[in-house]
């Protein structure tokens, strides 16, 4: 499955649970993930959306543990079949 179809199932899931997913854009600051998820009450995740079976670059890794060191929940989602989880997963989070 192509990172396009997986990135737009992602948008839709997010918006049936009452959230939004923009594109996330970081002009001088490469390797950041491709979306923020933001869910109701205060829900916050960044998601790089990969095609099926393709890995995240190495400046996209440690951009995710940058993030993580933050407190940021950060994914690599390159299955439709982990949305649920994830989204849930970011629900569930205190």
């Amino acid at each position: 499955m192509r990172e396009k179809e997986i990135e737009q199932k992602l948008v839709t899931e997010v918006k049936k649970r009452g959230g939004i997913c923009p594109k996330f854009t970081s002009p001088g600051f490469d390797g950041m993930p491709d979306r923020l998820i933001l869910l109701p009450d205060e829900k916050i995740a960044f998601a790089e959306v990969k095609a099926l079976g393709k890995k995240p670059r190495p400046l996209q890794l440690k951009r995710k543990r940058q993030l993580e060191q933050l407190g940021f929940l950060v994914y690599c989602i390159d299955d439709i079949a982990q949305i649920g989880g994830v989204l849930n997963e970011i629900q569930n989070c205190l």
